[in-house]
């Protein structure tokens, strides 16, 4: 893929992305390889939490000993299954992992409602199964049987979100490592999974009784919890230079505002945990204010200040962008929205949470 193409991409994929670094780790990987990975565990870690010292940039903010048991249990025959609430970066872990182990983190299953088990495993080419009848050549792999067949680890998103009895199309793959193919005879009719392959599967914790797992699949996955950021520092270090890529892209030509960030982030903990920074208690909201949340918030308000009036953007901004994302699970967190605006911001010293409290009208209702 060339520069040029990459740039036209709103997001190209981990392994596009971070080329350079994942060709540089091979090229120094010295250390042992699982059969079938791209990387050996000490690099792929590497890859996902950092390497100042070796120009490897880090990518997840979390604790690195999952890290390490991520990888182990991908080495072994089980599944690795990461929980937790939304937005906590379980998706992009699972691809930065897949594009550090398989060097290719697109063999992904988007699970919903509405995903089959055509979607997971293979379907057809119609027009060519009515006329030669089921062959190679008019089976259209999917994802799982891509996986299997090139020894590759392959993404399930949202897998809870999927009918029980898709999920469990799983099983076969993870006990056995053997896909049927009952149309085709002979050695095609069975796909056995080539070494490197393996499953990474992510759930929300707030989908936990839309379509719980069976027992069977989930003895085959390990589980792992992937937690919110629990340090404040961290947490808007990260959302400042995500915001700032994501502005970058976007065309805005200032980066956003360190204390305009510390207000946004600073509401996020507090209307996410229901307690503030001095310990006092207060309503939370029943939506996800996750760190994800604020940056895409962060993002809004650097594009509101940039393209309506030249500047960076401030905390009235933040008000107005705050709005879609309180009221999108419950009517009532728009209220619990702007009785935290009025009392707490109130209370705050600096310009931009006086700008907030000031900005108090501007949401709706």
């Amino acid at each position: 893929m060339t520069n040029d193409t990459e740039e036209t991409l709103q997001r190209p994929p981990a392994e596009v992305r971070f080329a350079a670094e994942l060709d540089r780790l091979r090229e120094t990987d010295t250390g042992p390889r699982p059969p079938g990975w791209a990387l050996s565990l000490e690099a792929a870690r590497r890859f996902v939490v950092g390497d100042q010292s070796a120009g490897i940039a880090r990518k997840f903010v979390g604790d690195p000993s999952l890290i390490d048991r991520a990888l182990v249990t991908l080495a072994t025959s089980r599944g690795l299954m990461l929980v937790g609430e939304p937005g906590t970066a379980k998706s992009l872990l699972s691809e930065l992992i897949a594009a550090a182990v398989s060097g290719d983190s697109t063999l992904t299953i988007q699970g919903g409602a509405a995903t089959t088990e055509d979607q997971i495993k293979y379907s057809w080419n119609y027009a060519l199964l009515v006329s030669e009848g089921p062959s190679t050549r008019s089976l259209v792999p999917a994802p799982l049987l891509h996986g299997m067949a090139g020894g590759k680890l392959v993404r399930f998103e949202e897998i809870t979100r999927c009918p029980l009895e898709v999920q469990d199309s799983l099983l076969s793959p993870l006990s056995d490592r053997v896909l049927a193919v009952p149309e085709l005879t002979g050695a095609d009719a069975m796909v056995f999974a080539r070494e490197g392959f393996n499953i990474i599967a992510t759930a929300n914790t707030r989908d936990r009784g839309v379509n719980e797992m069976s027992a069977a699949l989930k003895r085959r996955f390990n589980f792992e919890t992937v937690f919110p950021i629990a340090d404040f520092a961290t947490e808007l270090d990260l959302v400042e230079s995500e915001a700032t890529r994501l502005l970058e892209r976007s065309g805005v030509g200032v980066p956003p505002r360190r204390d305009v960030l510390e207000v946004l982030v600073t509401t996020f903990r507090e209307l996410r945990t229901g307690t503030t920074s001095d310990g006092q208690s207060m309503e939370r909201l029943t939506t996800v204010m996750s760190t994800a949340e604020a940056v895409s918030v962060a993002h809004a308000v650097g594009i509101r200040g940039w393209f309506l009036r030249g500047e960076a953007g401030t905390a009235a901004d933040i008000v107005e962008s705050l709005a879609g994302t309180a009221a999108k699970d419950s009517p009532d967190d728009l209220a619990r929205l702007r009785r935290y605006v009025e009392q707490q911001a109130r209370r705050r010293d600096g310009a931009q949470w006086k700008a907030l409290h000031a900005a108090r009208d501007l949401l709706p209702g």
